[in-house]
C-alpha cells in the first residue's frame, strides 16, 4: 500500500462521501470533461459545482488543466487506486477478526446442545 499522512487520507474520503462529487468522478474517470460540462449534469449553480470539483482536486482524485477558456477535469487513477488499497487493507483487518471467531468456535471443547438437555 502507499504509505499517506492522515489529513490526505481524510482529504480523500472527505471528498468521496458526497453523492454530488462522486459521480462527477465517475463521469471524469470516464473521460475528460470540462467543469461547464460537468455543471450542466446538476440542479446547482456553476460555482457549486466547481466548488465540488475543487474538493477532488485538493484531494488529488482529479486534475483540472486550462484549455482556452476552459477549465477540463481528468480523473486521477492512482489517486483511486490508493483508495481502494486502504478499503482493502481495512477488509482485510475485518477478515482476520473473522477468521480468529472461527478458530474459537473450532476450538470450544463444549459438544452443542440439544433440546433433549
Amino acid at each position: 500500500m502507499i504509505v499517506q499522512s492522515e489529513d490526505s487520507v481524510d482529504a480523500l474520503f472527505h471528498a468521496l462521501a458526497d453523492r454530488t462529487r462522486r459521480d462527477i468522478l465517475r463521469r471524469v474517470m470516464a473521460g475528460e470533461h470540462s467543469v461547464s460540462a460537468l455543471a450542466s449534469n446538476y440542479d446547482m449553480s456553476f460555482a457549486a459545482v466547481q466548488k465540488h470539483v475543487a474538493v477532488l482536486d485538493r484531494a488529488g482524485l482529479i486534475t483540472k488543466r486550462r484549455n482556452g477558456r476552459e477549465q477540463l477535469a481528468r480523473g486521477e487513477v492512482a489517486a483511486v487506486r490508493s483508495v481502494a488499497s486502504l478499503l482493502e487493507e481495512l477488509e482485510q483487518i475485518w477478515r482476520g477478526r473473522v477468521a480468529r471467531i472461527d478458530e474459537l468456535i473450532a476450538a470450544d471443547p463444549q459438544p452443542p446442545r440439544t433440546d433433549e438437555e
